[in-house]
């Protein structure tokens, strides 16, 4: 009798714990449902916009920005998938491989900016540099722009007259623009008691010196506000990265006990 118990318990015994198995699978189900409702929404601001974009912007155009993240999460979170649920090795490797690349780059990314920020800084300049130049020719890009500035209470990027590197705002003579020497209303101060959005508010704005400009705009430029702010906001700015880092280790870690766990069943079993 005891003789038969110890078979069925041996039968039965299994290396890998379903607990880590269902849960890593459910882990990288939900971010691949979350992958695949980025990519909608990427191919949905792309296919819904009025003009082509020009190819100068297709690196800044929010729209590819999401598609492209969202091709990337769902490669990597379908290998988590259904590595887990099938106990595949070359799966869960491929998935823990991705994982740690991409845990890596950020982790680079974050700390040259932080030893090389007036190399950032300058490689940031030119990305809204560009996204200046196309204000008008990407709505994603347009409504982007005009967040950050009112989110920020800022106007362009070093100041309000790097508005003239755009075709509409360039403030010289030869400008035939309607809309010369102006900025866009997301520059403006808000009015106590404006009901009505005036979008004229920056016009012929660049004309006039920092004092007199300050009475209608935001003149200070969104690289200082945006470096005030994350001084402001370091605690916040800590619990963002740690919320970005915590599931990649978890996925990490989790794929690599579930190897080890499945290489373990597999050795058993010869």
């Amino acid at each position: 009798m005891d003789r038969k118990q110890n078979l069925n318990r041996a039968e039965t015994f299994s290396f890998v714990n379903p607990w880590i198995r269902y849960f890593l699978f459910f882990f990288s189900f939900l971010f691949w449902v979350f992958s695949l409702l980025i990519v909608a929404i990427g191919v949905y601001a792309k296919v819904q916009k009025a003009t082509d974009t020009v190819r100068d912007t297709f690196l800044i155009d929010p729209a590819v920005v999401l598609i492209v993240v969202g091709v990337v999460m769902f490669f990597i979170t379908f290998c988590g998938c259904i590595g887990a649920l099938r106990e595949n090795i070359r799966l869960l490797k491929t998935f823990s491989f991705s994982l740690t690349l991409v845990f890596l780059t950020q982790l680079s990314i974050a700390i040259l900016g932080f030893f090389y920020s007036d190399q950032t800084r300058d490689a940031l300049g030119k990305f809204v540099e560009k996204a200046i130049v196309h204000y008008r020719d990407d709505l994603d890009l347009q409504n982007l722009m005009d967040y950050i500035q009112k989110e920020f209470k800022c106007c362009g990027w070093n100041n309000y007259t790097d508005w003239s590197w755009n075709l509409y705002f360039n403030c010289t003579h030869e400008n035939p623009s309607s809309e010369r020497c102006a900025v866009p209303y997301s520059c403006c101060t808000p009015v106590p008691g404006e009901t009505v959005i005036n979008t004229m508010c920056g016009f012929g704005v660049q004309t006039q010196n920092y004092l007199e400009a300050n009475k209608s705009i935001y003149p200070v430029g969104c690289a200082d506000k945006a470096v005030m702010w994350i001084e402001s906001h370091l605690l916040l700015v800590g619990a963002l990265a740690l919320g970005l880092a915590l599931p990649q280790i978890a996925g990490v870690v989790l794929s690599q006990i579930l190897i080890a766990q499945i290489q373990d069943e597999i050795t058993s079993e010869l």
